[in-house]
């Protein structure tokens, strides 16, 4: 029995010396950071600020791969069949918590991934052309409620987190949107400068560049405090709608079952990452909130947006496209 015992030890010392020593050889080749959305889009902005830096630190190259689609469900597939040696991550928003409970059967479990870092933050906001009649919030709640359905809104797709954000919001003013989905923001937004939707709902990073040539007029931001890039838009509590906020979250995962010095490794680098004056005024000059913190306070982040979701889905019946 003894013998059985210091056998185990061994064998579980053993492992824990080869899984360090696998920490301090990695990476060794380049690194691929998975993204669900198209190049040039707001997680894409973000994974390469963050890539480039993580390449300098790590000292192997840092490949973006863009894998748009079915709602993020096939990057996140990718991700989730990938070796779990950390040379494949992806780097995830609020859809993966989401998407859990919005696709039926679920696409796939929160256990098969596995949190690493979260890298910040950026406010969902409100935008309408200049020229739309709906110029505040209050005026929206109150066409809105004056006849149910009359005010519609863009997203960047069905079950996408200003979609999510918006339906949070008309079920805490107690009315009624039409939800208007495209295949991302960009089209929303040149429907909503047209005139085509009376109003548009995205992340502040994309709405930024129209906003500030004076073509979308950003009517709330949903988050606890004004902007900094929009300090002129009230919040959604100025409005009158105190205690909700929505924003949307960024974080690098990667597949389960990683070893545990490896994700130890990648979360301090993130850290340095975002510390790094670079990287830090490329994400808060573009509206985000830099939010670093330790691999158990993101992985706390996502279970709870996942029960989030699943209550807000489920009671808004709302499914994908």
């Amino acid at each position: 029995m003894i013998r059985t015992t210091r056998r185990h030890a061994l064998l579980a010392a053993l492992a824990l010396a080869a899984t360090a020593a696998h920490a301090q050889t990695y990476p060794t080749r380049p690194i691929t950071i998975i993204v669900g959305y198209s190049a040039g889009g707001a997680v894409d902005i973000v994974a390469r600020a963050v890539g480039q830096q993580l390449q300098t630190s790590l000292g192997q190259p840092v490949i973006i791969e863009n894998k748009p689609g079915a709602g993020t469900n096939i990057a996140t597939r990718a991700l989730i069949e990938a070796a779990p040696d950390g040379q494949t991550l992806m780097l995830a928003a609020n859809a993966l918590a989401a998407n859990v409970s919005l696709f039926q059967p679920a696409p796939y479990q929160l256990d098969r991934v596995t949190p690493i870092a979260q890298i910040g933050r950026v406010p969902v906001v409100i935008a309408t052309s200049p020229q739309s009649k709906v110029d505040s919030v209050q005026t929206l709640v109150a066409q809105s409620k004056a006849k149910p359905g009359s005010v519609d809104f863009g997203t960047p797709g069905n079950g996408s987190t200003p979609h999510l954000a918006v339906e949070l919001f008309a079920h805490a003013a107690g009315i009624r949107l039409t939800h208007v989905p495209y295949k991302g923001g960009a089209q929303a937004i040149t429907d909503a400068i047209a005139g085509h939707i009376q109003t548009v709902a995205v992340n502040a990073l994309e709405v930024l560049p129209q906003a500030k040539a004076g073509k979308l007029r950003v009517i709330a931001v949903l988050s606890d405090k004004r902007s900094t890039i929009f300090p002129d838009a009230p919040t959604i509590a100025e409005s009158g709608f105190p205690g909700f906020e929505a924003s949307v979250w960024y974080g690098l995962v990667g597949p389960a079952g990683m070893p545990p010095a490896v994700v130890a490794r990648l979360q301090q680098e993130v850290q340095r990452a975002l510390a790094a004056p670079a990287v830090r005024e490329r994400l808060t000059s573009a509206g985000g909130d830099v939010t670093p913190g330790p691999t158990t306070t993101f992985a706390d982040l996502v279970r709870s947006e996942q029960q989030r979701y699943e209550k807000l889905i489920r009671e808004a019946a709302i499914k994908p496209d």
